[in-house]
């Protein structure tokens, strides 16, 4: 499997980082763009709906596995705004959503970016790919994990009534 350039740079980026980087408590200032090259910052993030951020690179296997299960479970997350983050080029994101997240694109409520500033990793202080962040509607940060198997601690917040 290929390691995209943008990966080794965060990787190290991360190696470099102390151990004890704490995620945003607040979702910070940032310019993302969509996949069409149009801005969009945190004015643009949905207000009054808790928000769940994820930032993941296409080579990474969890981040394939995370995006997989957000696909098939999206029916449990309508009440929530979603926005997916990657520091890969169109082409790249598009290929990795048709492979692992064919039914993300397109749904009302979520929002696939592009960091081509690389703010992410500085403004949300993620540890390692993937990194998932819910932050309440008053965009405080609820719970964040870096974990894939542990994904199912986020639908038992954002869907509660599944079991």
């Amino acid at each position: 499997m290929r390691m995209s350039l943008l990966s080794i740079i965060f990787c190290s980026l991360l190696s470099y980082t102390s151990s004890a980087q704490t995620p945003a408590q607040t979702i910070p200032a940032f310019t993302f763009y969509k996949l069409d090259k149009t801005p969009f910052t945190n004015k643009d993030v949905t207000n009054g709906k808790e928000v769940l951020f994820i930032f993941f690179d296409v080579t990474c296997d969890h981040c394939q596995h995370t995006i997989s299960t957000l696909s098939k479970r999206i029916s449990e997350c309508q009440k929530i705004a979603i926005y997916l983050i990657s520091l890969e080029d169109k082409t790249a994101i598009t290929n990795f959503f048709n492979q692992y997240g064919k039914n993300l694109p397109g749904q009302k409520n979520v929002t696939i970016l592009q960091d081509s500033k690389n703010q992410f990793i500085t403004q949300f202080g993620p540890r390692k790919y993937p990194s998932v962040f819910l932050y309440s509607a008053q965009k405080k940060l609820r719970l964040y994990d870096d974990e894939d198997q542990y994904l199912e601690k986020f639908f038992k917040i954002i869907s509660p009534d599944k079991k």
